[in-house]
């Protein structure tokens, strides 16, 4: 089973050989992952260069769009959908944050990471509660950004290992009542507690022998029990039970 949003093409090679008489025909192939499309919002030329020449020269991604502000983003790219969207927190009018909150009601399965300055925990908060999955400081070497997008795509919630206590701190302090963990089904309980182990979709997906479609279905009805947008939200909910 392949990764969710993923799409592999199987490229053949035909040999063969001749043993008593009989051609023989010998099959090998290779599959070939599509690559993860990824668009950028970034108002600053410079930086969103950068992202841009880091992105569209690695194989393993797509540059499929690049903003600099959240207007055009807001307009163009529910047209597009990519996989997923780093967004510069500090836009001018309109914030990555409330950006983020708006193209995430529109294209719920898209991963937004937010990058950022510095690591402010109040921005944190709300860029989770709008719908992001991942928090980079925007100084993040390449590879690591690189890891950040992959981990983002198979389900996980890149963030700093200080951004993450904060989070659990923050969420530790307002706990939950348990029964919006009641509203859950038995299997949307085994999803979300797979969740937080911390597996990624694939993962669950062999865990639970279910198909990614069922996967994404069962993870929107806990994000709407939950009342939450994102991954860290629902696992921090869980833990606090």
């Amino acid at each position: 089973m392949c990764c969710p949003g993923t799409v592999t093409r199987t490229f053949v090679r035909l040999s063969y050989g001749v043993r008593e008489g009989i051609l023989l025909l010998f099959v090998s192939g290779s599959v070939l992952k599509k690559p993860i499309e990824v668009a950028v919002v970034e108002d600053d030329p410079e930086i969103r260069g950068h992202l841009e020449h880091r992105i569209g020269n690695n194989p393993a991604f797509r540059l499929l769009r690049s903003y600099p502000d959240a207007e055009s983003a807001l307009s163009d790219l529910p047209h597009h959908r990519p996989d997923v969207v780093l967004m510069d927190i500090n836009l001018p009018v309109t914030d990555g944050v409330e950006c983020v909150r708006q193209l995430k009601a529109k294209m719920p399965q898209v991963q937004f990471v937010m990058l950022t300055i510095y690591e402010d925990g109040n921005r944190l908060f709300k860029s989770l509660t709008a719908g992001a999955s991942g928090y980079l400081l925007k100084r993040t070497p390449p590879q690591k950004l690189f890891e950040a997008i992959k981990e983002v795509h198979e389900g996980g919630a890149p963030m700093s290992p200080e951004m993450a206590r904060r989070v659990v701190q923050h969420f530790q302090q307002t706990p939950e009542p348990a029964s919006e963990l009641q509203k859950l089904t038995p299997r949307e309980r085994d999803v979300l507690a797979q969740l937080a182990k911390g597996f990624r979709y694939k993962e669950i997906e062999d865990n639970l022998r279910i198909s990614t479609g069922t996967l994404r279905s069962y993870i929107a009805s806990v994000y709407e029990k939950l009342h939450v947008h994102s991954r860290t939200e629902a696992v921090v909910k869980y833990l606090n039970r």
